[in-house]
């Protein structure tokens, strides 16, 4: 029996859409690297882009377990010495509504440029409208 075996432009891409209001953080995030890997098709490998399009809307509505609103801390460096910022899940979210499942999403695919690529199929909106109803999304549910 032969291995089957799909080129990535031989791949057909499908569009899903999650709905991230009420749900955990964590929860979405894996659900959206996955689809976008495509670890849910039967020719999934591990060194291709074989993943669909997914679009996360509501990403500011997502919860989040415990304390973690207040203690939950995010890092970025100015690349100045001494340059070192430290924001919580609440500040975060208040000034950029989308970063926190941007980098929940982003630290569950690949490094390089693989995880890039894929990372480009995956589209966050913190409000429910998003510009891809042409695309046809299928809602998916977690």
């Amino acid at each position: 029996m032969k291995t089957i075996y799909v080129k990535p432009k031989d791949v057909d891409q499908k569009w899903y859409v999650i709905d991230a209001a009420g749900k955990p953080m964590g929860r979405v995030a894996v659900k959206a690297a996955s689809i976008a890997r495509g670890k849910h098709k039967p020719y999934y490998v591990p060194f291709h882009e074989v993943g669909d399009f997914v679009i996360i809307v509501n990403a500011e509505k997502a919860q989040l377990t415990g304390n973690k609103r207040q203690n939950k801390l995010y890092y970025r460096h100015s690349g100045y010495l001494g340059g070192l910022k430290v924001d919580n899940y609440e500040k975060l979210v208040a000034r950029k509504p989308t970063a926190p499942m941007e980098k929940a999403v982003r630290g569950m695919l690949p490094r390089g440029a693989l995880g890039n690529k894929l990372y480009r199929n995956v589209k966050i909106y913190a409000g429910a409208a998003h510009p891809h109803d042409a695309q046809q999304p299928e809602a998916l549910e977690l």
